[in-house]
């Protein structure tokens, strides 16, 4: 599908399949054009070009009321001067569903919210917890084909944004409904996708499971978007096969060819590698580069260790080592070596400034 803005293109012939029973997130920046797809399934736009089909069947003149869509808007979108139950039956009621069945499916569904006793509240009485489980009530009660979800849980707070998150997951694999997510939110996507399409400027950068987009990003927008990575300034040693050999001090990293097609043999590279597959040695051993200790961020289970190292791009590398004793073991100020001891990572030809 293509969608256009006046002059600004938001969706650039893009397309994407959704399995049966799929938890699919669509994850990007603002602008991406995330929340542009999401609306041409709901049909709430209609694309310039290209097809919408749900089952097979084409939608894009089919209405969003006769699509079987349940919609989960960022801000809830609740009738204040309605009842917990009315709320949900409103699409009920609206689907002309008599009043006895309304009445059963109304009281099912707010027992897999876990909202049974709520029914006489209305939304002011509610915490935010409580109005996106309504939210998300009204939404299946439905029986929806395809379940669209923007942004739900980004007025939370951290912890009932985390917990939120289990139980949406718990209700999505108990009822099999295809569902489509859309965040911003990198953690998100990982934690909660059986597959996720990485979106920038109105394109599908990469289309993966969390593992894949998160071990083997496909270019460097994906790399440096999704996850922490460092950017170290390596050098393209050789070619086995599919895989290409980046030397980095006496660290030889193998990464995925497809990015270095066409790089020659010796040349600097840049070499993605997560903070987590780093870490720390003494300065006077062998080591992949070797920097000063600027700063240490405690985390609970983990200390993230900054360090100022003329082979990153970024003037800094993040080190993430478990425990805690990395607080005493590397102060600030000295002088260590850092390793590679992963094959997971990423290297690409560095881009040209001229055309930056």
């Amino acid at each position: 599908m293509t969608k256009r803005f006046g002059e600004v293109t938001a969706l650039d012939a893009v397309s994407l399949a959704v399995r049966p029973g799929e938890f699919m997130t669509l994850l990007g920046p603002s602008g991406c054009g995330k929340t542009t797809l999401l609306n041409l399934a709901a049909g709430f736009l209609s694309p310039d070009s290209g097809e919408i089909l749900i089952a097979g069947e084409r939608m894009n003149d089919v209405p969003t009321y006769k699509r079987e869509i349940g919609m989960m808007f960022q801000n809830y979108a609740l009738f204040p001067h309605m009842t917990v139950a009315a709320n949900i039956a409103y699409g009920l009621k609206a689907r002309h569903v008599a009043k006895n069945d309304r009445d059963r499916r109304v009281e099912e569904v707010l027992a897999l919210v876990r909202l049974a006793g709520f029914e006489d509240r209305k939304p002011r009485q509610l915490s935010g917890g409580q109005q996106q489980r309504v939210a998300l009530a009204r939404a299946l009660v439905i029986n929806p084909t395809v379940l669209l979800l923007d942004e739900p849980f980004s007025a939370l707070d951290k912890n009932l944004r985390a917990s939120m998150q289990v139980e949406l997951r718990e209700i999505q694999r108990k009822l099999g409904v295809t569902t489509i997510f859309v965040t911003h939110d990198q953690s998100e996507a990982l934690s909660l996708s059986d597959r996720l399409a990485v979106m920038s400027e109105g394109r599908i950068r990469q289309l993966g499971t969390p593992a894949e987009i998160y071990r083997k990003p496909c270019d460097r927008f994906v790399a440096s978007f999704v996850g922490d990575a460092n950017v170290l300034r390596g050098r393209l040693d050789g070619i086995e096969g599919e895989t290409a050999v980046i030397a980095l001090g006496v660290a030889r990293v193998k990464v995925p060819r497809g990015p270095l097609t066409g790089v020659a043999t010796s040349a600097p590279v840049d070499l993605f590698v997560r903070p987590e597959h780093l870490g720390i040695t003494d300065a006077a051993g062998p080591c992949a580069t070797s920097g000063t200790i600027a700063a240490q961020v405690y985390q609970g289970g983990h200390v993230d260790i900054y360090v100022e190292c003329k082979d990153s791009s970024r003037d800094r590398v993040l080190v993430r080592i478990g425990g805690h004793e990395a607080l005493t073991r590397w102060p600030v100020g000295s002088q260590v070596g850092i390793s590679i001891a992963t094959d997971e990572a990423a290297a690409f030809e560095i881009p040209d400034p001229r055309q930056a």
